[in-house]
């Protein structure tokens, strides 16, 4: 990520996750919460110290009808989800040792705790691209920075957040 630094794990030191645990996480992300289904967020990218996706514009997702912008609850609503998957891919790195199943498990007492979103730019675009990474993960909370790209790369909106993990 560029504006983004790296904090909780050392690049060197990134483990890279099993099929089965992607496959899993993306399932959860992509399916199980619904609500990501209706957003159209879709994983482009899962590691352990940042993760992508992806939302495609829709006539559904306007906000502003004279510019085809898209909605502000969607950018938020999409960098919270973002948020969230980052703390579970940060929670799956820190439990290598189980299986991708239990790690699968750990996700079920997470959520937002608090969410800022500072909108910089109006959402016009055919695609957006939404990153996140973990800053902090401790044993109950976790924080994390969050960014939403237009389709040119240009930063959007940006985003920071707490989840409780336990």
């Amino acid at each position: 990520m560029q504006a983004m630094t790296k904090h909780l794990i050392h690049p060197a030191t990134v483990p890279e996750f099993e099929e089965e645990f992607i496959t899993g996480l993306k399932a959860i992300f992509e399916e199980k919460i619904v609500f990501n289904q209706l957003l159209g967020l879709q994983i482009t990218s899962l590691k352990a110290d940042r993760v992508t996706a992806r939302i495609d514009m829709r006539h559904d997702l306007i906000g502003h009808p004279a510019y085809n912008r898209i909605h502000g609850g969607v950018i938020s609503a999409g960098l919270d989800a973002m948020g969230g998957l980052a703390v579970m891919a940060a929670i799956g790195a820190r439990h290598m040792d189980d299986t991708p199943e239990q790690r699968l498990q750990r996700f079920h007492k997470l959520g937002t705790i608090d969410l800022r979103v500072d909108y910089l730019r109006p959402g016009i675009g055919a695609h957006f691209e939404l990153r996140a990474e973990v800053m902090r993960l401790g044993s109950r909370v976790a924080s994390t920075r969050m960014e939403f790209l237009g389709a040119d790369g240009k930063l959007l909106s940006t985003a920071a957040a707490a989840y409780i993990v336990s």
